[in-house]
């Protein structure tokens, strides 16, 4: 499991160190990582989730930076070795050992086209708190979400997302 340092110590880290740190938490994401690096100190990770969060969904990014964050999440039932640590875990796959199943390789070639489609409408990845759901219970979801044809709210649920999935990680990473 990837632990993260106290936040006394992520406060006092190189810019290299922070930017690693806060990576296991947003996924590789340099217009947040940056801002996240010049705002510190905090004073816990859950300040420094709920700056992210007002960054992410506040005017300090700019609509590009916006896809940037988004899209450095991994596509949910991504090729796995296409997957970080802790998305690996989280899409489930750290259960498994060896082959994916027939039925794995069907429910990710459907993810893999309601990517597309959802990519082609909004212009940026599908973002999901999976929280220990299968994968095929995440197909309904976007589908859902690509019948709301609302792309604001998309970008705001998806970042939102990210951050669930960001306290989700610190909770893991602090056990």
């Amino acid at each position: 499991m990837t632990t993260v340092p106290s936040i006394e110590k992520l406060n006092q880290e190189t810019p290299e160190k922070f930017l690693e740190a806060v990576n296991t938490l947003f996924e590789t994401a340099p217009p947040l990582a940056d801002r996240l690096l010049a705002a510190r100190p905090f004073d816990s990770y859950e300040q420094l989730i709920d700056t992210a969060e007002k960054i992410c969904l506040g005017d300090e990014l700019t609509q590009q930076e916006k896809l940037d964050v988004i899209n450095a999440h991994p596509r949910i039932g991504e090729n796995k070795a296409n997957l970080s640590a802790m998305s690996l875990k989280e899409q489930g796959y750290d259960k498994r050992q060896g082959e994916v199943s027939e039925e794995d390789q069907k429910v990710n070639a459907r993810l893999a086209e309601l990517n597309k489609e959802y990519e082609a409408k909004y212009g940026f990845k599908f973002v999901v708190f999976v929280a220990g759901r299968p994968r095929s219970e995440i197909i309904p979801v976007i589908e859902q979400r690509i019948a709301s044809n609302n792309p604001e709210q998309e970008m705001k649920t998806g970042i939102t997302d990210m951050m669930l999935i960001a306290r989700d990680r610190l909770k893991k990473a602090t056990k």
